[in-house]
């Protein structure tokens, strides 16, 4: 049925109708709802009941949602969508054609057709993308004991629950970018959202410091943690082990 409502708009469309849509991509939040910009000009007056809006995937062409004789119409629906889409009701006599989506989830990440009659026919297509902030980064580094400078150490720096995958930067105490000896993984839970972990393999030096930058391409600049290796600590660890060596012989010899 649908398919063939929307030949017979294909069949009138009219460069009298213009629909409009965003240029350029439309950045939705993980979990949040967005609005879809959609508004159509160039008509006269008409009536409510000669307004058809269908809202379609680009590239699958499954419906988002569709409305025709004064009701939305929502039998072919596709169902990941039941129940997180309206309109506006009170605008459409206004030209504004644009769709609510509700709790925004990964997939659907895509590009959107907005397609619209008023006798004639006219449409446009967006693109949304999907962004979720990561939580903020954590770097650790091993407890080995006994470090001593010029020993390697691994740095891990992670994060969770974004989206889309991040960007690592690595860097030194002075600011300069560290390339070398870096491994970095992300996974996706069945949410879709990314875990993040890299780690930086280094030569240990005393009262270093080592900076982690995570950055969502999409939301920009997110956070950062640093970790600095001192004299101290290396030698706390040192007085840590020996510490748990003298008790393990005292209990040696209470034993004995």
């Amino acid at each position: 049925m649908l398919a063939l409502l929307l030949c017979a708009l294909l069949a009138v469309r009219s460069h009298a109708l213009e629909v409009h849509v965003p240029e350029s991509p439309v950045v939705a939040l993980f979990g949040m709802d967005t609005v879809l910009n959609c508004s159509f000009s160039g008509v006269a007056k008409f009536n409510l009941s000669d307004l058809s809006v269908f809202w379609q995937l680009s590239d699958t062409k499954r419906t988002v949602h569709s409305y025709w004789a004064s009701q939305n119409q929502l039998t072919d629906q596709d169902d990941r969508f039941a129940n997180r889409t309206s309109l506006f009701p009170d605008q459409l006599m206004a030209g504004n054609a644009s769709l609510l989506l509700k709790k925004v989830r990964v997939a659907d990440e895509g590009s959107y057709s907005c397609f619209v009659r008023v006798e004639a026919y006219s449409s446009g297509a967006m693109l949304m993308q999907v962004a979720a902030p990561f939580s903020k980064p954590l770097v650790t580094w091993g407890s080995e004991p006994l470090l001593k400078p010029g020993d390697e150490v691994a740095l891990t720096c992670v994060a969770y629950g974004g989206y889309p995958e991040a960007e690592v930067l690595w860097q030194d105490g002075a600011g300069q970018n560290l390339t070398d000896n870096i491994t970095i993984s992300q996974v996706a839970n069945e949410e879709g959202l990314f875990s993040v972990k890299s780690v930086l393999t280094v030569l240990l030096e005393p009262d270093s410091t080592y900076n982690c930058r995570l950055t969502n391409p999409l939301l920009g600049d997110e956070g950062q943690a640093s970790v600095t290796i001192t004299e101290k600590e290396q030698d706390s660890q040192g007085e840590r082990e020996r510490g748990r060596g003298k008790s393990e012989q005292m209990e040696e010899w209470k034993n004995q």
